[in-house]
């Protein structure tokens, strides 16, 4: 068999070298604390299991959907105009199985191959995918620390920018747990503009902001439909990664060119998960208060026992997860292996996310408050740090 030159990218998982690993010490007996994927362990609202588990009886739902439902149109139309104060339209947004499927196929409505698409590094690994399917090459902007991991536009080489098609960022970021402020935004859109570059923003963690409240939406700002759109999730914020529906929402040009590229490879949204996504929408939301409490306080956990073990980490800002600075001359992926040995419990190495993620892995905050204790015990008996 002869495969593509682009499988020669894709090395082995780490996700899944973790998960084989996993199930080994499962099927031995064995405990596993896994802190390595993002996989919320709260339970969906009950008012929109019982509406799936009603539709699961219509035959109607088993269907093509082909469009969103003019139901679903106008939740999300609502929930913009209320939760961000961004007005839309049935236009300006189109549904999505996840922010993945939507990220790894935006760049086909863009790029042709050998375009340039510029990420951020380290960076989640679809956004770094997505652009490579679609043959683009990519250019890597280091986040740094010192810079609070925002993307200096200005180290972008002119060259660079001038070529660009697209530029992909996310805020809060997954993995480093940082928020952006509105300088950040405001720059990003002069360059965008300065350069006639796309901007997409992936928006799946505005509800865990830990100590201010909730955050907003790149489309919030002036200028922001003008250059592009952004991806926002039901996945976290409602306990429903299984179900795999999320949203394209901006530039109505944009939007357009999206759904003509989707219908020739999908049929719509399964009718079950648009059901979902707007009893989601119109319900209660007290669930978002309870999820932002349930990772501070897990994130508070995390930040204060690895500190009380002489691990010395910093206090996370944002997200489900925890980006944690390894001890001095380790190796990520080596560290993050050695403690799975020795503890059970697994991190991820911050090498998943790029090169620049050397020195750091990944934890996310999944686990209740004793599991996490127990975590932390484990790794101070272990003598690794």
């Amino acid at each position: 068999m002869r495969f593509s030159s682009l499988m020669d990218t894709f090395k082995p998982n780490i996700f899944n070298v973790l998960e084989a690993k996993r199930r080994e010490l499962i099927k031995a007996g064995q405990e596993v604390i896994n802190l390595s994927v993002g996989t919320p362990n709260l339970l969906p609202p009950q008012h929109v299991m019982e509406v799936i588990a009603q539709a699961a009886l219509d035959p109607e739902c088993y269907k093509y959907s082909i469009l969103d439902s003019a139901e679903l149109q106008e939740a999300v139309i609502n929930w913009y105009k209320k939760r961000y104060d961004v007005c839309l339209d049935a236009e300006g947004f189109t549904s999505v199985y996840g922010s993945q499927e939507g990220i790894s196929h935006i760049p086909f409505v863009f790029c042709n191959p050998g375009d340039i698409v510029i990420i951020g590094s380290p960076t989640y690994p679809i956004f770094a995918f997505g652009p490579l399917l679609a043959g683009a090459r990519l250019y890597r902007v280091a986040l740094k620390e010192e810079n609070g991991y925002l993307m200096d536009f200005a180290s972008i080489p002119q060259n660079i920018a001038q070529a660009a098609k697209m530029i992909i960022v996310s805020y809060p970021s997954n993995p480093l747990a940082v928020v952006a402020n509105d300088d950040f935004y405001e720059n990003l859109i002069a360059f965008a503009k300065k350069y006639n570059i796309v901007v997409i923003h992936d928006n799946a963690y505005s509800e865990y902001i830990h100590d201010s409240k909730p955050g907003g939406s790149f489309l919030q700002y002036d200028g922001a439909m003008d250059v592009g759109i952004e991806f926002n999730s039901l996945s976290k914020s409602y306990n429903l990664t299984g179900l795999r529906i999320s949203f394209a929402l901006g530039n109505k040009e944009i939007i357009k060119a999206f759904r003509s590229l989707r219908s020739q490879i999908d049929y719509g949204i399964s009718y079950l998960d648009q059901k979902a996504a707007t009893a989601a929408l119109c319900g209660s939301q007290d669930i978002l208060g309870s999820n932002r409490a349930h990772y501070k306080a897990a994130r508070d956990k995390i930040y204060e026992g690895l500190n009380s073990i002489g691990w010395k980490v910093p206090l996370s800002q944002a997200t489900m997860f925890a980006w944690l600075p390894i001890p001095k001359g380790r190796k990520s992926e080596e560290f993050t292996l050695e403690v799975l040995e020795k503890t059970n419990v697994i991190f991820v190495p911050g090498t998943a996310f790029g090169t620049e993620g050397e020195g750091y892995v990944r934890a996310a905050l999944v686990a209740d408050i004793p599991t996490l204790e127990k975590a932390i015990n484990k790794i101070a008996v272990s003598g690794i740090i």
